[in-house]
């Protein structure tokens, strides 16, 4: 469970930490806390699950990624997860999961590949494939064709 202080350290950085040398104790002085007191809850809060991760989340295209696919995989569910593992280990992978199969659809492994073109993330995705092996038994792509934009959660504004 969180308190006021969990909430309050939440507030101040759903905007995204701040880009300084240290940004634990920067968050700590405009809070009027320690810092080492910011790091012990973040810790808290990742262990029981209340924040999932600390991560930068770059805007692919300005660093000249302007290819960008979410690549869609078939996995046999007794590898999927040592297999999704490599796969999300890849420079050339920002981010991957392993998600319920639906009806319809039978993809199980979902990895976003990055490129500097369409070839570049085709050929990217054939390294996908050859660690995929035997166990992949179908695949796809779904091309971005816009940015969206990345935000964590939000607290509702009070008032």
């Amino acid at each position: 469970m969180i308190d006021e202080t969990d909430k309050r350290i939440l507030s101040a950085t759903q905007g995204g930490l701040p880009l300084v040398p240290a940004p634990f104790a920067e968050v700590a002085g405009w809070l009027g806390l320690q810092e080492d007191e910011v790091i012990t809850r973040f810790e808290r809060m990742m262990k029981d699950g209340i924040v999932r991760r600390i991560a930068i989340a770059p805007n692919h295209y300005a660093l000249g990624m302007v290819a960008n696919g979410m690549s869609v995989w078939d996995v046999d569910d007794a590898q999927a997860e040592t297999l999704g593992e490599k796969v999300g280990a890849l420079e050339f992978v920002s981010h991957s999961y392993l998600r319920p199969r639906a009806e319809g659809w039978p993809y199980n492994l979902f990895a976003m590949i990055h490129g500097s073109d369409r070839d570049a993330v085709e050929a990217h995705r054939g390294e996908i494939a050859a660690i995929l092996g035997e166990a992949c038994r179908a695949r796809d792509i779904l091309y971005s064709t816009r940015i969206l934009k990345k935000t964590g959660m939000r607290f509702r504004k009070e008032g």
